[in-house]
């Protein structure tokens, strides 16, 4: 367990670029997005006495992180989710027809999410984007291990239905190319 700043210190260091990666996915824009990292491990750092460890350390900051991210999200009333952590997108291998491809078919995938429910988006964030389990997924969420099943074959058939009325096949925009 944590106790003082400077061990506080290294959990930031440890789990900020990725509690940042999940929260950009809620918002979408970098500035607000740092700005809610920052506030995430500002609550963490304050409820530390509360963390229980039944839970692992990751899933508790992405759980704060969450919910100060839909806070936000509730107060502008707006919300738009940006699917995929781009930092793999490329190789060097590829050629740049192939890098073009690529990028129109996240595109494609990053509207079709953007239209989908809230439940809907974040559990395709949490387990196939952040690839969190079904448990760490309804602790995160609040939901029991069943909703966030369910929910998650729903999602997949509300994107394909979605993809498809774009006229883009699933797998074919799915694929590395």
């Amino acid at each position: 367990m944590v106790d003082g700043g400077e061990e506080f210190s290294q959990v930031y260091d440890e789990y900020s670029d990725r509690i940042f990666s999940y929260i950009f996915l809620l918002v979408n824009n970098r500035a607000t997005a740092e700005d809610l990292t920052q506030e995430s491990f500002i609550k963490a750092y304050q409820s530390f006495n509360q963390f229980n460890e039944e839970s692992q350390l990751y899933t508790w900051l992405v759980k704060i992180a969450r919910n100060t991210a839909i806070d936000y999200i509730r107060k502008k009333s707006k919300y738009r989710y940006l699917p995929f952590d781009l930092k793999n997108l490329y190789s060097e291998q590829q050629s740049p027809d192939e890098i073009l491809l690529k990028g129109e078919k996240i595109t494609i995938l990053y509207e079709a999410i953007n239209r989908l429910k809230m439940d809907y988006r974040e559990v395709i964030v949490l387990r196939k984007i952040k690839e969190f389990s079904i448990k760490e997924s309804a602790e995160i969420l609040n939901w029991k291990e069943d909703k966030v099943r369910i929910t998650t074959l729903r999602a997949i058939k509300a994107l394909k239905k979605e993809l498809k009325k774009r006229g883009e096949g699933f797998e074919e925009v799915l694929s590395n190319g």
